[in-house]
């Protein structure tokens, strides 16, 4: 099995890219996903965030308010250590017992998208890694455009990620996403020819 890490910079289009892999035949392991799962109504993560943050970080539904949530470890950078804490274990625990899934079912090529990979990750433990990078400006405009953010929300979350310098200068490869969809789609399906050479 050939484990592959995808990561890259805020809105350079690394799920665009991972659902282009899993529709060729790769299982894609989505670190996002996991975190969406660990933080439904009910399960321990969430309620450890609620214990840390407060009620207030919950919607009246029991789910968690993302845009609070986002606002204070934007604001606060002990917030943001502490977030990481108790998210980023229980993520690398389900990844793992993801990664032991597809290995017993024999599958061939493992796509593991993992946004904070040069943040948090033991890059060791990743021979392979693909880097999506797009502009900085086209990056704001996504997030502008397409999450719906206040310009200065952008640019707070732009400057909060490490450079792209330093994320293409770790990469296996580089996926540039400055163009269209087909663009895109091609060189992809380039790297992915590479893959399963």
């Amino acid at each position: 099995m050939r484990t592959v890490a995808l990561t890259g910079t805020i809105a350079a289009g690394k799920s665009a890219v991972a659902a282009l892999f899993q529709r060729w035949g790769a299982t894609v392991i989505d670190a996002d996903a996991i975190v969406r799962a660990l933080q439904r109504p009910g399960q321990p993560v969430l309620a450890a965030i609620a214990a840390r943050f407060g009620s207030g970080i919950l919607l009246p539904s029991g789910e968690l308010d993302r845009a609070q949530l986002r606002h204070h470890i934007l604001t606060d950078a002990g917030a943001k250590r502490d977030l990481e804490a108790i998210v980023h274990p229980a993520v690398e625990r389900r990844r793992r017992e993801l990664l032991a899934a597809a290995e017993g079912r024999g599958d061939r090529i493992v796509i593991v998208e993992i946004p904070l990979l040069f943040e948090v990750a033991d890059l060791g433990a990743w021979p392979d890694v693909i880097v999506v990078d797009a502009p900085r400006s086209e990056r704001r405009r996504r997030l502008i455009a397409d999450r719906h953010l206040a310009p200065d929300e952008a640019d707070r979350l732009l400057d909060a990620q490490l450079s792209s310098e330093f994320k293409r200068a770790g990469a296996t490869w580089v996926i540039d996403n400055d163009a269209d969809r087909n663009l895109l789609e091609q060189r992809t399906h380039a790297l992915w020819q590479e893959l399963t050479r």
